[in-house]
C-alpha cells in the first residue's frame, strides 16, 4: 500500500511530498512528522527505502506507507491532553508522532500481539528519547507498550478519545472497536478494505467517514489457552 507521492532524499523531503500531495493537512501533523526520522524506525539494512511511499515488512516488525500514517493523523483530529488507544502498536512510530501533539497530560497506550516487536518499539522509543534533537522542543506523552491481543482488551478497561487499529477489522468487530471510544471521541481503523473513521456523537450514536481504500493483513484471532479462557489485556 502506497505509493501515493515520489521518494524523497531525506525525511524533511518526505514530507514536504506528502504535503504536496495534500495528505498532511495540519501544522500539528507536518510537525510531528518532521520531528520523527520514518528511517530511524528500520533495520540498518533496509533504510534506503525509509522515504519511499511505501509499506515495510520484516519478520513480525511492520511499517505502513507515509501516506497512510498521514492520513490516520490527520483523521484521529488530535489535541494535547487526549488520551490515545494504538491497537497493534507495532514499531511505536505512529504512537511516538502522536504522542508529540499529546504532551504531558495526555494517554498514550500501545498494544501489540508480539513481543519482539515490543522490545524493538521500545529499543526505538529509547533511540528517539536520548538521541532526537527534537525531543526537546515538544512536551512529551510517551506511550507505553502492553502484550496482548487488542481483541482482548479487559472490559472494565477505560474508554479512549482516539483509538486506531493498524490491522483489517472484520465487520464483526465493528461494534468491539466502537466499545473502547468515549462519546465525542474519534476511531480510525481499515474496515471492509476502507481506511474508516469513526465518530462516536452519542451513547449510542456514530458517524461514519471512508477515507481511502487500503490494503491491511486481517486481525489475529484470539487464540484461547488451554483451560479455555482467553488472556484479558489491562491497560
Amino acid at each position: 500500500m502506497g505509493g501515493a507521492v515520489s521518494a524523497g532524499e531525506d525525511n524533511d523531503e518526505l514530507i514536504d511530498n506528502l504535503k504536496e500531495a495534500q495528505y498532511i493537512r495540519t501544522e500539528l501533523v507536518e510537525q510531528a512528522f518532521r520531528a520523527i526520522d520514518r528511517a530511524d524506525y528500520y533495520l540498518e539494512e533496509f533504510k534506503d527505502s525509509a522515504y519511499k511511499d511505501l509499506a515495510w515488512k520484516h519478520g513480525n516488525i511492520h511499517l505502513s506507507a507515509p501516506c497512510i500514517y498521514s492520513e490516520v493523523m490527520e483523521a484521529l483530529d488530535l489535541q494535547p491532553g487526549l488520551s490515545f488507544l494504538n491497537l497493534g502498536s507495532g514499531t511505536g512510530y505512529l504512537s511516538s508522532m502522536v504522542g508529540l501533539i499529546l504532551g504531558p497530560f495526555g494517554v498514550n497506550h500501545g498494544v501489540e500481539l508480539h513481543s519482539d516487536v515490543i522490545e524493538y518499539a521500545k529499543q526505538k522509543l529509547d533511540f528517539f528519547i536520548k538521541t532526537s534533537d527534537s525531543f526537546d522542543k515538544f512536551e512529551f506523552c510517551e506511550p507505553s507498550f502492553v502484550i496482548g491481543n487488542c481483541l482482548e482488551i479487559s472490559p472494565d478497561c477505560t474508554q479512549y478519545d482516539r483509538v486506531y487499529c493498524g490491522a483489517g477489522v472484520q465487520k464483526e468487530h465493528e461494534d468491539y472497536m466502537k466499545s473502547l471510544l468515549k462519546v465525542g471521541g474519534i476511531l480510525v481503523m481499515p474496515l471492509e478494505e476502507k481506511l474508516t473513521k469513526i465518530t462516536r456523537t452519542g451513547p449510542s450514536a456514530w458517524e461514519t467517514k471512508k477515507i481511502i481504500a487500503v490494503s491491511f493483513a486481517p486481525l489475529i484471532q484470539p487464540n484461547h489457552t488451554d483451560s479455555g479462557k482467553s488472556r484479558l489485556v489491562h491497560l
